[in-house]
């Protein structure tokens, strides 16, 4: 077993089976069968590049080879930083089928990131591109690399150089290795397939195991609850790394059913509307930040979206007017609120749902066995109505980040329950609303920024003396960041300046503020902590005023 992962408790597991959750199959049997069953079919579009079934086995076949010939190992962590290309996909199964485990890492992850994420996991690899726009990674690649010596094995997407293995020709180049080089791995059922990431509060994410019996299992009962079938069709232009676009249904999720994914790298609506007629897209998966760019864009009118069938929201709450207006313009289309978490648990609103249900919640868990609890701050379950926090623990929710027992000690109950730092109420329907979070995080659009994280870096310039980030409110992305300061004596800094500094930092950009507020003094809670409720009121009420 991996160190620093925790597995799931024998009796759970006993259950698991039992109840036919849980198959003791890896990833890559899982897969081998649906590359058989459906092996003439089109699994997969990018640009000019489509591929069956049958392509993808054989494809994937000779780069895990490969990637076992440069010395890959099972087990062996990989942080993959590439966009929506299909050489993405390529390497995420390939990687299944030699054993080995990527890291859910983004191409807009920088240095700051993606050392985090070696250092944490341990990573013996590191995949990316020679660019992203203006951004070369080679550099940032060699600092990872010199402050983790285990880190040896670098692969790039684009023109190599000396140190470099390029992907296209792993890819490409016939293997030397037979197949019985992946005959002779077993890879335990019970054993992380891929690390996810947490969003998590203290500055540093936290890594998310997910192991093959799990999340195979949460990618088959979403397809489920999400109506596919072999003739469904995805438009995928979220990052693939998340665990919504890869694994809620997802790919894996479509996989299963024999159906096909249409890659893309960008958001630009008309690009967007332009697929989903030239491919019938029966199914898209968005965060509602995209979606009221969508249905505000003019193109919206020029293209024959009838083929639509599902719109399915994560990331954050959906206001009922886009999801009204959405209907309005693709009559016919469900759009499907869900509430995920990379650690695990789903709820998902069902098409069976009453009009008020659809509107007001984001649905209910998918598993018999997915059990919930709301909580108190003394850990007792709240009233019938009343909001708690969510804990949750099932078949495919994790029992502990890797690596990480103190922290673990605090976000898991006693009994195993998944403290998602979520505040939830049960609807009289039996689905659950979302009414906020005990976690310190601001959701940009659905990517969770620490605020932590955030502040940590800001007081390491010399004019400020303490500061504070908030989510302010934006009609588009949902929230956005704004920096509270406390400047020390005889100091200034502007906005400019603060933006300048951040970057200096590496991190990556959407987590950079996007409004600075300069204060004398922060209001205290009757504590004595900084109310950052409080902060949050100043500044939706300085906006509001703004706007007036």
């Amino acid at each position: 077993m991996l160190q620093g992962f925790v597995p799931f408790p024998s009796e759970f597991v006993q259950r698991y089976r039992a109840n036919g959750y849980w198959q003791d199959k890896s990833l890559a049997q899982e897969f081998d069968a649906v590359y058989k069953r459906f092996a003439d079919r089109v699994l997969l579009v990018d640009g000019d590049h489509a591929f069956t079934y049958a392509d993808i086995d054989r494809i994937t076949t000779n780069l895990a080879l490969n990637l076992l010939s440069i010395g890959l190992k099972p087990l062996d962590r990989v942080v993959p930083v590439l966009p929506n290309v299909h050489e993405f996909v390529l390497l995420y199964l390939a990687l299944q089928k030699m054993g080995g485990i990527p890291i859910a890492a983004l191409v807009t992850h920088r240095f700051a990131e993606i050392n985090q994420f070696v250092n944490l996991s341990g990573a013996t690899t590191c995949v990316y591109p020679e660019t992203s726009g203006d951004f070369s990674f080679s550099p940032i690649i060699d600092r990872v690399q010199q402050e983790n010596p285990a880190m040896k094995i670098r692969i790039v997407l684009g023109h190599p150089k000396e140190g470099e293995h390029s992907l296209r020709d792993l890819i490409d180049k016939p293997a030397t290795l037979p197949m019985s080089a992946l005959a002779q791995i077993q890879i335990d059922p019970m054993d992380p397939c891929i690390f996810q990431l947490s969003g998590g509060t203290t500055g540093i994410p936290k890594l998310i195991p997910r192991t093959n019996n799990d999340y195979a299992y949460n990618s088959k009962v979403a397809a489920e609850v999400c109506d596919l079938d072999a003739e469904s069709v995805l438009l995928l232009v979220l990052p693939i790394a998340h665990n919504l676009p890869l694994a809620c249904p997802g790919i894996q999720g479509y996989m299963f059913k024999g159906a096909k994914v249409v890659l893309h790298h960008n958001t630009r609506p008309a690009e967007m509307f332009a697929l989903i007629q030239k491919h019938k897209v029966t199914h898209l998966k968005v965060v509602p930040a995209l979606l009221i760019r969508l249905i505000n864009d003019p193109s919206v009118t020029e293209h024959d979206l009838s083929s639509l069938k599902i719109i399915q929201s994560g990331g954050q709450r959906m206001q009922p007017e886009v999801r009204a207006k959405t209907r309005q313009l693709i009559p016919g289309v469900f759009v499907q609120e869900n509430f995920g978490m990379s650690e695990g648990t789903l709820m998902f609103v069902r098409s069976s749902d009453p009009e008020v249900v659809k509107l007001e919640t984001c649905g209910r868990p998918v598993c018999p066995d997915d059990e919930v609890k709301l909580l108190d701050e003394e850990d007792n379950e709240v009233a019938m109505g009343e909001v708690g926090e969510l804990t949750v623990r099932g078949p495919y929710t994790l029992r502990g980040y890797f690596g990480v027992p103190e922290y673990n000690a605090k976000q898991f109950t006693s009994d195993g329950f998944y403290r998602s730092g979520d505040l939830m109420r049960m609807h009289p329907s039996g689905n659950y609303v979302v009414e906020g979070r005990k976690k310190d995080l601001i959701n940009r659009g659905g990517e969770k920024i620490s605020a932590e994280e955030v502040e940590n870096l800001i007081l390491m310039h010399p004019a400020v003396q303490n500061v504070a980030c908030v989510p302010m409110p934006d009609d588009n992305m949902g929230e956005k960041m704004c920096a509270y300061v406390i400047l020390r004596a005889g100091q200034t800094l502007e906005f400019k300046e603060l933006i300048a500094f951040l970057l200096t930092k590496e991190i990556a950009k959407f987590k950079l503020p996007e409004r600075l507020e300069k204060l004398n003094d922060f209001p205290v809670s009757t504590f004595g902590k900084v109310s950052k409720k409080a902060l949050v009121e100043m500044i939706s009420s300085k906006l509001q005023a703004e706007k007036a």
